[in-house]
């Protein structure tokens, strides 16, 4: 293994096309798992420094580090497992562990692991590299997950794998992939099937965390998968949504609660920013937020022209999360319009309770769309970002109306207003 490790290092910058056609040259290699070692060790870097650092890991599938979570999203799972166990000591099981990454990052707070995975391959990397990262309280096992009553001879019904082991949490990162790899979003049909394994688990284990799609249908999956939904998570991470997290609580019969979290790029060494609701608070505010709109744009129109305005554009968590008409009312802040989610800020204090829930923009110029208000623009502003939502162009449509190109820290919007009609914002970023 040390040789191949070495390998690795020594060839890390190669061309791999050009290392299997050359595989004679190195016959005591196996050139095949060196270059899935390769391939997978730079889809780890700045993802998970920590194994991309560490050069006696092995990575027999690059599928699995294209997969695998981040240190960042690894780590906020980690402390969300914690929260959920609740004791002394407590213990997680994975059921998917693939690369083992959550693993490795759940071992770090938790007393015990259950490693799970199904192919051999993996589960003898991932016992390897456990060693190696000094991870001595993980467990492996190799298992394909069954529902059904009578497994085959290669899988295992949860309870088997797990009745032993007594977790306190089950996780599960079920494969969105089927036949041919191609991706899946409905949660039947990923595998393992949640909907078939939840009651067996929650048997042996309270507590269930699953990580999804962040393409999933909130709604939809927390009605698919029962009244023991009790926490969803929006996880964003880098400007992107990353995963959607469940945790299930075989005693919990109430209104769940959605969780937009956005991760800073330095986490956990900073905190997330969080906003914390209840669906039923989101569909009951629509008639404040008109209010609230109606005032603020009497604003940007000019009656107060010494006023400094900002624009705040939600993060990839909230938008998600779908709390649209809530962030409005909840933070006091006025909505451009029904069916676009932008935002109008007039205070320090207004701007300091949306801090890392997304971006901050100053509002140098607002007017109405129109041929000449754009040639105006882009005369003043060469170089911008540029948005278009909810008009009759998109992105790049409006970028070469606006005759620019990107650079600077000008950003232009161009927004629909329920008030005003089709708007054009000129604007600098703030925060």
């Amino acid at each position: 293994m040390e040789m191949l490790t070495q390998f690795v290092s020594e060839h890390l910058e190669d061309d791999t096309s050009r290392l299997l056609l050359s595989r004679g040259r190195w016959p005591h290699i196996d050139m095949d798992l060196a270059v899935a070692c390769i391939e997978s060790r730079r889809k780890l870097k700045g993802k998970v420094q920590e194994w991309y650092d560490n050069t006696s890991l092995i990575f027999p599938a690059k599928l699995s580090a294209e997969q695998c979570s981040s240190s960042a999203t690894a780590s906020y799972k980690s402390a969300l497992a914690e929260r959920i166990a609740s004791a002394e000591g407590w213990k997680i099981a994975d059921l998917t562990g693939g690369l083992g990454v959550d693993s490795w990052f759940f071992s770090r707070r938790a007393g015990k692991v259950l490693y799970n995975e199904m192919q051999p391959g993996l589960c003898k990397a991932a016992s390897h590299n456990f060693k190696a990262l000094g991870a001595c309280n993980i467990e492996v096992s190799n298992h394909a997950v069954s529902s059904d009553p009578v497994p085959e001879t290669s899988e295992a019904s949860p309870s088997s794998i797990l009745g032993s082991f007594s977790p306190d949490v089950v996780y599960m990162d079920p494969a969105r992939r089927g036949e041919g790899g191609k991706k899946v979003f409905l949660i039947e049909e990923c595998a393992p099937d949640v909907l078939n394994l939840k009651d067996e688990i929650f048997t042996v284990s309270r507590h269930i965390l699953i990580k999804l799609s962040p393409m999933a249908d909130i709604s939809m999956v927390c009605s698919r998968l029962g009244e023991t939904c009790r926490e969803v998570h929006v996880v964003a991470y880098g400007g992107e949504c990353k995963e959607l997290l469940i945790w299930m609580d075989r005693e919990w019969k109430e209104e769940y609660s959605v969780h937009a979290i956005e991760l800073p790029t330095d986490f956990p060494a900073s905190q997330q920013s969080v906003f914390t609701f209840l669906p039923s608070e989101e569909k009951n505010v629509s008639d404040n937020v008109n209010m609230a709109t109606c005032h603020c744009e009497d604003t940007v129109s000019g009656d107060h022209p010494g006023k400094t305005l900002y624009l705040f554009e939600p993060g990839k968590a909230l938008m998600k999360a779908g709390a649209f008409n809530l962030v409005s009312v909840r933070m006091e802040i006025a909505k451009l319009g029904k069916s676009t989610h932008y935002y109008l800020l007039e205070s320090d204090e207004q701007i300091a309770r949306l801090r890392g829930l997304g971006k901050v923009y100053r509002i140098l110029r607002c007017e109405p769309l129109d041929k000449r208000t754009m040639k105006a623009a882009g005369k003043d502003f060469p170089k911008a970002e540029v948005t278009a939502r909810n008009i009759p162009m998109d992105t790049d449509t409006l970028r070469k109306k606006l005759g620019i190109t990107s650079g600077d820290d000008a950003h232009i919007f161009g927004l629909k207003s329920d008030l005003r009609g089709n708007i054009l914002l000129c604007t600098r970023r703030f925060l």
